[in-house]
């Protein structure tokens, strides 16, 4: 699967010259994929998933944020991709606000989510398995309500979901008819946008979140 999604990446992002990219969730294989493009990458993993170190101990361009409030300045990064997050928000629409502040005129958001026609969104034993699947519509709504400017949206990996050697064999030849077969049945759905600031001011959101520290006993 991920080497699907990184050759997905490529194609959709081919010159990556001088270019910020974000990550935020689970985005490490594929930001490993595109970062000896681009002039920097780093990943924001949310508070409620937990950070790991990478690319290795010693540089670490990881953290962890919470995804409605980003420790960026405005249009500060040039293309952002989304895998395992905005299906594990607490609110969709707050953190799409937050990336488009963040995110450059005419920048790019790629977003991974489970298909909610798919088998991937019913079967627990992967992670997209857990979370909010979403519809095409669902998601085009999602961005027009955020002043995206939806792009395409490709529905990928057609093969069912299985970690045994057999089902990852017979997925390599399965996948190119499947694609064609059931072209609306995908497990991912693999969705574009761009930021067009001629599309108007973001309004104000209408809540925020404040985090107050609180002591632990001490044992």
């Amino acid at each position: 699967m991920q080497k699907t999604l990184c050759d997905q990446l490529n194609l959709w992002w081919p010159d990556l010259t001088d270019k910020r990219i974000m990550g935020m969730g689970y985005t490490l294989p594929y930001l490993s994929a595109l970062r000896e493009r681009a002039q920097q990458c780093f990943a924001f993993m949310p508070a409620s998933q937990g950070a790991s170190p990478w690319p290795c101990a010693k540089q670490v361009a990881t953290a962890l944020v919470f995804e409605e409030d980003l420790p960026l300045p405005d249009a500060s990064v040039d293309c952002i991709l989304l895998v395992h997050a905005l299906e594990y928000t607490e609110n969709s629409f707050e953190t799409l606000n937050e990336i488009w502040r963040v995110l450059v005129p005419n920048g790019h958001l790629i977003v991974i989510v489970p298909n909610r026609s798919g088998f991937w969104a019913r079967n627990t034993t992967t992670p997209f398995g857990y979370g909010e699947p979403y519809s095409q519509q669902q998601i085009i709504r999602l961005f027009e309500k955020t002043n995206f400017v939806s792009g395409s949206i490709q529905e990928i990996i057609h093969y069912m979901p299985s970690t045994s050697y057999i089902s990852r064999f017979f997925s390599f030849f399965y996948e190119p008819f499947a694609h064609h077969l059931l072209p609306y049945f995908g497990g991912l759905l693999m969705c574009q946008a761009q930021k067009r600031v001629y599309q108007g001011l973001l309004q104000r959101r209408q809540s925020r979140r404040i985090f107050i520290p609180a002591l632990s006993p001490q044992m």
